[in-house]
Parts: structure tokens; C-alpha cells; sequence
């Protein structure tokens, strides 16, 4: 049950990058193995790595920056070819408390969350405990999440099934990852955790919540605020594909072009409106391209074969 491999990925965020690894050398069940993708980086993160001489570092450093997707799903295939039975996913800005891998191993479950806090202590959990792909009129598939319902980790059960993950402490077990494969990278960032949790419990497995395993977010969330930057065609992009790949019937995969033109209208009258229609106007057709390229049957595990 100890046999742990750690992903993660990072990119020019040395100082968060030092506090995680920090956090995962003090842990009472050592992972074994910590596979680093570096996206690039180009601030201090190499000597970081380099000086780390306590810690099991497989370090790779992508000539490009992959995206979270991208470095996760390099990541996992390299932990996955390793022969680790756990593989245990987080990003660079997250640190575990000490005793984290210990509770998640305890609880042993195939597919597990660590649950976030933040540095307060205020319990920041958006896994979703419904996800909802039935119903077309819902706007925001994700209708419940974790912090919204308990407010406080202590309230939660001990273990809660969840519908979706990030990949801020998701723990897989190696059987998980033959019978569905990898994250898939095409994603870049945004709703590859979303695709991953849906590919699992689609294949018939549950993913838990443990509550005593404790991950520290050093950032607030501000994805809601990057609309108008490239990040925003991520997001509805992504959004879209996971509508149009999942969604129970037709009128849910009917969606995006019914949000498209909403907010296609809405942007007439916005001082960005030209930029913010142009930019769902392509995360649409970006989407259908994605979705149809789905349809060839290419598998993520594939992906870095090519």
C-alpha cells in the first residue's frame, strides 16, 4: 500500500514548487517515486530540482510548455511504466499535510481525493458530489461540490463518493489506469480532471473524498476571472467537449451552441465584445474539431506514441 509515485506538474513557479516538495518530504508514508514534469520553465525551478537530493525526483522538462493535461498525462505514463501500484497527481501549488499519503492508503480505496483547504483553513473542496449531464437547462453541469454542502471538513463523513476530481491530490490505483488509460493532453488546462473522473466512473468505478487526507492550496481559485484572457477559450472549449462527449442526450449535447449564441447576443453590448465573441466563436468550432477527432478512436495512452 506504500508503493506511491507522485506526479507533478509545473511551470515558473519555483517558490510553490519548493513548498510542495517540502510538504511531501515530511510525509509519514515517503512516496517512492516523484516524477516532475516541467513545463519549461525558465526561473529557478531547474536548480531547484537539481538541489533536491533528499527526495526520489525523476525529473522531465518538456521543450514546450504541454498544459497541465499535457504534463499529467506524460506524468502518469512515465509512473504508470514505472510499475508503481499508486500514483498520486497534484500541482505545484497545493501541499499536503504530513500525514496525507498515510490516510489516503488507509482508506484504500482505488480512486481517491485528498480534501483542500486553504491556508486558513477554510475548507475549499469543489469536487462534485453531483455532476449532471442528464439535464439541458442546467447551465453549470456541476450542481453540488464538496465545500458548498459541508462548509466545514469536519462535518463531512469520513469518506464521500464524488462525481468529478482535480488533480490537487487524486490518488489512482494502477488498475484504474489499465482499464482506462491516461488523462487525455488535448485538453491543455481546464476539464482534463473533469474527463478523467467521468472515464473512470464510466468504467464502473467510485471515487472518494477522504476527509483526514489534507491538501493546502497556496492560491485562491481565480479561474472566473480569466474569461477574456486565453484562458477563457480553454475553459469553454473544454466545457463544450465534455457536453458534447458526455452529455446523456441530445438536447444536453445541444448546449454549447445554445450558450454560444447567448452569450454571442450579450457580447453587442459589451465593451470587449468583439474580442469575447471572436474567442467563443472559435472555442466552439475548436470543440467540434476535438469532438470529431474523438471519433477516430484514438486512445490518450496513444497520444505520446504519435
Amino acid at each position: 500500500m506504500d508503493n506511491i509515485a507522485v506526479v507533478i506538474v509545473t511551470h515558473n513557479r519555483c517558490e510553490l514548487l519548493g513548498r510542495c516538495l517540502e510538504g511531501l518530504a515530511r510525509q509519514t508514508v515517503p512516496p517512492k517515486a516523484i516524477y516532475v514534469v516541467d513545463n519549461a520553465s525558465t526561473d529557478a525551478t531547474a536548480q531547484l530540482l537539481a538541489g533536491r537530493t533528499d527526495l526520489p525526483l525523476h525529473v522531465t522538462r518538456s521543450a514546450e510548455n504541454l498544459g497541465g493535461a499535457g504534463g499529467f498525462a506524460l506524468g502518469m505514463k512515465l509512473a504508470h511504466e514505472g510499475g508503481w501500484d499508486w500514483i498520486w497527481m497534484m500541482d505545484d501549488d497545493v501541499v499536503p499535510q504530513s500525514d496525507c499519503a498515510q490516510q489516503l492508503v488507509k482508506c484504500g480505496e482505488l480512486a481517491m481525493i485528498a480534501v483542500r483547504e486553504n491556508l486558513d483553513g477554510a475548507l475549499v473542496e469543489r469536487s462534485a458530489i453531483r455532476f449532471d449531464l442528464r439535464n439541458p437547462l442546467v447551465v453549470r453541469s456541476k450542481r453540488s461540490y464538496v465545500a458548498q454542502t459541508y462548509r466545514v471538513r469536519s462535518h463531512m463523513p469520513a469518506v464521500l463518493y464524488v462525481e468529478n476530481v482535480a488533480f490537487e491530490g487524486f490518488m489512482v490505483h494502477r488498475s484504474v489506469v489499465d482499464a482506462v488509460g491516461y488523462p487525455d493532453a488535448r485538453y491543455f488546462i481546464f476539464y482534463d480532471d473533469v474527463d478523467y473522473a467521468l472515464r473512470i466512473r464510466r468504467a464502473g468505478y467510485r471515487i472518494s473524498a477522504v476527509r483526514d487526507a489534507v491538501m493546502v492550496r497556496q492560491l485562491d481559485f481565480a479561474q472566473q476571472h480569466a474569461l477574456d484572457s486565453w484562458k477563457g477559450f480553454y475553459m469553454f472549449r473544454n466545457f463544450f467537449v465534455v457536453q458534447f462527449k458526455y452529455g446523456e442526450n441530445a438536447l444536453v449535447r445541444l448546449k454549447p451552441y445554445l450558450i454560444t449564441a447567448v452569450l454571442v447576443v450579450a457580447s453587442l453590448v459589451s465593451r470587449n465584445g468583439r474580442a469575447r465573441r471572436a474567442m467563443l466563436l472559435s472555442a466552439l468550432k475548436s470543440a467540434r474539431r476535438f469532438d470529431q477527432e474523438l471519433a477516430t478512436g484514438v486512445s490518450p495512452s496513444e497520444q505520446f506514441a504519435r
